[in-house]
């Protein structure tokens, strides 16, 4: 899949950070089989570009991702089961790190750079699990998000039962998973889901910003050591965690990001990471 055709996501990498657009817009950017396939592309193709620090992921028109495709969801009736519509050889982004993480969406936590949802409208369904997935989330303000799946009699997607209770809490959690009710964005910075909720025009600009300060201001080995750390932490105890931080420790201090940090700190200046010196 090295050359693969993009036809309903777009991918841009402008410098230090790449932009991965779902682009169905007529749709909603309604979630399907072949959109899946080309969102793990593009995020294997973020995941490998030493340029790219890291990766903002939103939708084209006015919405984020409005759920599973209505005719996708009709074809599992049809065909009596579930179908996703991918094909076998499908890209493996963040795969190999840890085995937890080698499964649909949790493939996010192996990345080795930050991924940004910019939430510039309706996120249901799988389009939620989606931004849940992601590290942080910045929304457009009134933007709506629902689970969406008890309205479908399906079960809480990809992992969502494990991670929403772990953003928001059990009680907030079971709200959402179980009544299925429409939060707006207001609410879910208000709780905790969203980190910042902007006017719409404000999104991409104020997500961008963000990206591009956390790409020129952060050690890449230290994003990628702090990522690997937190999500492998959520999976282990804490002396397992200290035990890791030190292993981390030993080995990053040797490298040369640690050596321009500490220059940088000692000669009062904006650290140049991924430089020679």
């Amino acid at each position: 899949m090295a050359g693969m055709e993009l036809k309903v996501v777009r991918y841009e990498a402008d410098g230090p950070v790449a932009v991965i657009t779902l682009n169905r817009p007529e749709r909603l950017n309604a979630w399907t089989g072949r959109m899946h396939t080309e969102y793990r592309w593009s995020l294997a193709q973020a995941d490998a570009d030493p340029a790219v620090r890291a990766i903002v992921v939103t939708g084209a028109g006015r919405g984020f991702c409005a759920g599973a495709d209505s005719a996708a969801l009709s074809g599992h009736v049809t065909k009596g089961g579930y179908d996703p519509g991918t094909p076998e050889d499908l890209p493996r982004p963040g795969f190999g790190v840890h085995p937890e993480f080698d499964h649909d969406f949790a493939y996010h936590f192996g990345l080795s750079k930050p991924v940004i949802a910019a939430v510039n409208g309706a996120a249901a369904g799988v389009g939620f699990v989606l931004a849940c997935f992601c590290d942080l989330r910045f929304a457009a303000a009134g933007a709506k998000l629902t689970t969406a799946h008890g309205r479908l009699g399906l079960p809480a997607e990809f992992g969502l039962s494990w991670l929403l209770p772990r953003l928001v809490g059990l009680t907030r959690a079971n709200d959402l998973l179980l009544s299925g009710r429409v939060m707006l964005a207001e609410e879910a910075a208000a709780i905790g889901l969203v980190n910042e909720v902007l006017p719409a025009e404000r999104l991409m600009p104020r997500v961008l910003e963000y990206a591009t300060e956390m790409a020129s201001s952060m050690s890449p080995a230290s994003l990628r050591a702090t990522r690997q750390q937190v999500y492998s932490d959520l999976h282990s105890g804490v002396g397992a965690a200290v035990e890791e931080a030190q292993r981390l420790l030993e080995l990053m201090t040797k490298e040369p990001d640690f050596r321009e940090g500490v220059a940088a700190l000692l000669e009062k200046r904006r650290p140049q990471f991924g430089i020679d010196h």
